[in-house]
């Protein structure tokens, strides 16, 4: 499991964001997103710097 920390995740919109960008650099992951503690968990996916790259990219920079 990779797990993400996204300081500027701040409502529902940024959840489904960051969901879509992540499904999207990883199409077989499964994305669990914890709003309250601003945390993502990626399973099944192996590159994290894809992963990162992605949510970059979507305007959120992982911690």
């Amino acid at each position: 499991m990779i797990e993400f920390t996204l300081p500027d995740m701040s409502c529902g919109h940024c959840v489904g964001a960051v969901t879509q960008a992540l499904q999207a650099a990883a199409p077989q992951a499964r994305v669990h997103v914890d709003l309250a503690t601003k945390k993502v968990q990626v399973e099944n996916a192996e590159d994290r710097e894809a992963l990162a790259r992605a949510l970059s990219d979507a305007g959120y920079d992982p911690a």
